[in-house]
C-alpha cells in the first residue's frame, strides 16, 4: 500500500484557481477531455482519503466521485448526508489505522489541500507527492508550499508531458516505505 497525493498546480505555485476551483479545471486541455493522467492513476488506488473540506462538495453531485473505491474522511464531525459506507474519523493517526486494516494492498489516493496533506506527511504516510503543473499563471489562489516544511525530503522519481503542455511530475517522500516499482534502480 502507498498513499500517493495527487493534484494539479499552477506555473505559479497555486492548487486552487483565485477563486476556489482546482488548478486543472481551469486548463483548456483538461475542459476539452484531457484526464491528466489521473485515469491511469486511479487504476492503482483501492481508497481515497480525505479531508472533510474536500469530501463535502461531493455529497451533492448527481455522480458519486468515487465509485470503486472505499472513501475514508478526516473531519471533526460526520457530515449530514454522508452515505454509511464511507468512514470517518476526528483523529488522523486512528484514521490511517482504519484506512490500513481495510487496505487490501492497493494504494490510496490522497484527495485534499495542503493542510491534509501535511497532516499524513507528519505522519509519515506520505509515500508519493505526484504534481501535475499545468501552463498557466494565477497569481493568486491557495498555495501547496505554505503547508510543507523546506526541510521535506522529495526525490524525483518521474516525469512525463502530457497533453496542451501540462507536465506532471512524481516525487517520493523522504523515508517512503514502498519504492516505485518503475523508478530507475539508482533512485531506490
Amino acid at each position: 500500500m502507498r498513499i500517493r497525493a495527487r493534484m494539479a498546480m499552477s506555473v505559479d505555485g497555486y492548487v486552487t484557481t483565485p477563486t476556489g476551483w482546482p488548478a486543472h479545471t481551469a486548463d483548456p486541455a483538461f475542459a476539452s477531455g484531457a484526464s491528466h493522467g489521473i485515469r491511469e492513476f486511479l487504476q492503482d488506488c483501492e481508497q481515497a482519503l480525505m479531508g472533510r473540506t474536500t469530501f463535502e462538495p461531493a455529497l451533492g453531485h448527481d455522480r458519486w466521485p468515487w465509485p470503486t473505491l472505499q472513501v475514508f474522511v478526516l473531519g471533526s464531525h460526520r457530515p449530514a448526508g454522508t452515505p454509511d459506507h464511507v468512514v470517518t474519523d476526528s483523529d488522523p493517526a486512528r484514521l490511517l489505522e482504519k484506512l490500513r486494516a481495510a487496505n487490501q494492498c492497493g494504494d490510496v489516493h490522497l484527495v485534499g489541500g495542503p493542510r491534509t496533506i501535511q497532516t499524513f506527511h507528519a505522519l509519515g504516510a506520505l509515500d508519493t507527492l505526484e504534481l501535475v503543473v499545468v501552463p498557466l499563471l494565477f497569481g493568486g489562489g491557495m498555495r501547496l508550499t505554505p503547508a510543507l516544511s523546506p526541510t521535506t525530503g522529495l526525490v524525483l522519481r518521474r516525469q512525463r508531458a502530457l497533453p496542451g503542455g501540462s507536465v506532471e511530475i512524481v516525487y517520493a517522500c523522504e523515508g517512503s516505505r514502498a519504492p516505485l516499482p518503475d523508478a530507475p534502480p539508482g533512485l531506490r
